[in-house]
């Protein structure tokens, strides 16, 4: 594309070459790793992900604080014996800059992850037992979540005290995840992802349906 001015410079001569560029709009719907996020060779089945997921909802509600906002939590693993959650075990500490001073702030308390060692008894005898013994053969796991995100609903650009990793089940093309400075899309094919959530990142759902992943912690 040429463009008509009477004034030449740099900008002028690098808009020439922006406008010449055509973007890919194919690649977008990938995975693309990028620093502070990954794949791994571990994968699980996604139809009997998407099954037990069906199963349990029918029977189990989302929780937290936000959940009317559109962010929702079901929590697989426990503290030992325990079957209450606050909203903190739910959430947990984590930092951000609120406003246009840029400053970082702390938000709520610290959760231990490493007591959350036990399997929730309602997913025992569910494919998400099968992840749990997956995970925790090869990691330290701590909290061990279902996570939902509503169409059109993004969380805080935050960041965390651990890394995690994201299993999506149910996503769609406008679901992507940003670390620091990079984007990408997660499908939901039973790819498990590592994001080190130690770096600024948020989940953005820009799509039309609901958005579902299995988030594990991993301690530090």
């Amino acid at each position: 594309m040429s463009i008509q001015n009477n004034q030449i410079d740099s900008d002028t001569s690098q808009m020439e070459q922006w406008l010449s560029q055509i973007p890919d709009t194919e690649k977008v719907k990938n995975f693309v790793s990028g620093p502070g996020i990954s794949r791994l060779e571990l994968k699980f089945d996604i139809k009997k992900l998407r099954a037990a997921l069906e199963i349990i909802t029918e029977s189990t509600e989302y929780v937290g604080e936000d959940v009317k906002k559109g962010h929702g939590a079901i929590p697989l693993t426990r503290r030992p014996g325990t079957s209450q959650f606050s909203d903190n075990d739910i959430s947990g500490r984590y930092w951000l800059r609120k406003d246009e001073k840029y400053i970082e702030e702390q938000v709520e308390e610290v959760v231990d992850e490493t007591v959350f060692s036990e399997l929730v008894p309602d997913f025992i005898g569910t494919y998400f037992e099968q992840v749990h013994k997956e995970l925790t053969a090869r990691f330290t796991i701590g909290r061990m979540r279902i996570l939902s995100k509503a169409q059109h609903c993004c969380n805080h650009w935050h960041r965390d005290p651990e890394p995690r990793l994201h299993i999506p089940i149910v996503s769609n093309p406008g679901s992507l995840f940003i670390v620091n400075n990079h984007c990408t899309h997660l499908p939901a094919d039973g790819s498990v992802y590592f994001t080190d959530t130690r770096g600024y990142h948020a989940a953005v759902n820009g799509g039309f349906y609901d958005r579902v992943h299995i988030v594990a912690t991993l301690p530090m």
